[in-house]
């Protein structure tokens, strides 16, 4: 579907996943049973829906290819189809981690997405 995916977390989560070298996901993506992503046209509205005036997120972007048969592209908001990984992110498969700074209306600030 596309080379890169999104998932915006907490920075602390992500320092504990750099140690343990997998990422379990929030505390909602284990209530689902999945890890939620984003393709870079979906991820500025997930973020406005989801996280609206949470601090201290990181933007992850992760190789969709990486992530082999756990990765699921399934229909949610709209019949639009959004990538689930079921299973743990593998840390490796994480291309960068880039600061989600809040704007003055409380959304986020997002930098240029990556080829």
């Amino acid at each position: 579907m596309t080379a890169l995916i999104y998932h915006m977390c907490r920075a602390e989560e992500w320092q504990a996943a750099q140690a343990s070298g997998l990422y379990s996901g929030s505390s909602q993506d284990v209530a689902d049973g999945f890890i939620h992503f984003s393709t870079a046209e979906q991820v500025v509205e997930s973020a406005a829906k989801h996280r609206a005036g949470q601090a201290g997120l990181l933007l992850l972007a992760v190789e969709a290819v990486a992530l082999g048969d756990a990765l699921k592209w399934e229909p949610s908001r709209g019949g639009q189809l959004f990538p689930h990984l079921y299973g743990p992110l593998p840390v490796g498969a994480v291309r960068s981690a880039r600061t989600l700074p809040l704007g003055a209306d409380g959304l986020h600030l997002f930098p240029a997405f990556e080829d």
